[in-house]
């Protein structure tokens, strides 16, 4: 067994994402479970690393660092259902909060928190927008009523239509009766999370903190900084936790790991 100083960084909101596919449903189900697995995956990618299963295993730990955002605090109106959202007080909010909470008390982690901005109002699912768009064509059927003039409408109006115009309309009224709550989203988006992560990997190899570093994230944005900490000699793995990674990222890591396990086993790590 040999003594090594590691610093394992997650991605949380990649992590969180991904756990149900790893584990099953009744594991991840509450805060206190995720808690655990992020631990039992910390000690299992120390003991391939180090060949130490034991209580101690944190002695090969610089820190654990866990990357999210804190939720969106902000209010607005939900154009589809009509009401009004508080998102201070959603179920994804207080989850976040406990979590974080529990994570502070866990040993040798530490959290570093972005935040959640509004970028843009609601916005239709792009699974939509195509149908949405050709709706289009169906209202040329709708080309009968006459233009009004200045102001005035027509009391009555009366329409003809060939079969195809009419189901035409009916198949206008019935994509739009199907649009609910979540065909509609805000558009929020995560902020200095990334940023985060690359500081701390400069930092943690600048001043010579730790000989490892495993980072527990799915995209290639950490390429730069895993490049810099890798020609100061720090051993760099990724764990991507069974995410299909691109080919040209092996050449920026010194290798690949999970501390979970593969889809499919649902075969907790062994403590």
């Amino acid at each position: 067994m040999s003594h090594r100083n590691i610093a394992i960084l997650i991605d949380g909101g990649f992590f969180l994402k991904r756990l149900p596919k790893l584990v099953n449903a009744d594991d991840c189900d509450t805060v206190t479970k995720v808690t655990d697995c992020i631990r039992r995956m910390c000690k299992q990618h120390i003991r391939f690393l180090t060949g130490d299963s034991s209580r101690q295993w944190h002695q090969h730990v610089y820190r654990i660092f866990f990357y999210d955002a804190l939720p969106y605090d902000g209010k607005a109106h939900h154009p589809i259902d009509n009401r009004a959202i508080d998102f201070a007080k959603s179920d994804v909010a207080k989850y976040r909060h406990e979590l974080f909470d529990a994570l502070r008390k866990q040993r040798k982690v530490a959290l570093r928190l972005g935040k959640v901005n509004k970028d843009r109002d609601w916005t239709i699912n792009p699974r939509y927008t195509k149908k949405l768009l050709k709706t289009r064509e169906w209202l040329s059927a709708l080309d009968q009523i006459p233009s009004p003039e200045g102001d005035a409408l027509p009391d009555e109006t009366s329409l003809t239509l060939t079969p195809e115009q009419t189901q035409s309309l009916l198949n206008l009224r019935d994509l739009w009766s199907s649009l609910d709550g979540g065909t509609v989203s805000l558009g929020l988006h995560q902020k200095g999370v990334d940023m985060r992560i690359g500081i701390d990997i400069a930092s943690l190899t600048l001043k010579q903190q730790v000989d490892t570093i495993i980072l527990v994230a799915g995209d290639s944005d950490f390429v730069p900084a895993a490049k810099m900490a890798r020609r100061e000699g720090i051993e760099f793995i990724l764990d991507p936790l069974w995410q299909e990674v691109n080919a040209d990222l092996f050449e920026h890591i010194d290798g690949l790991q999970s501390g979970l396990p593969k889809p499919g086993t649902r075969t907790p790590p062994q403590e």
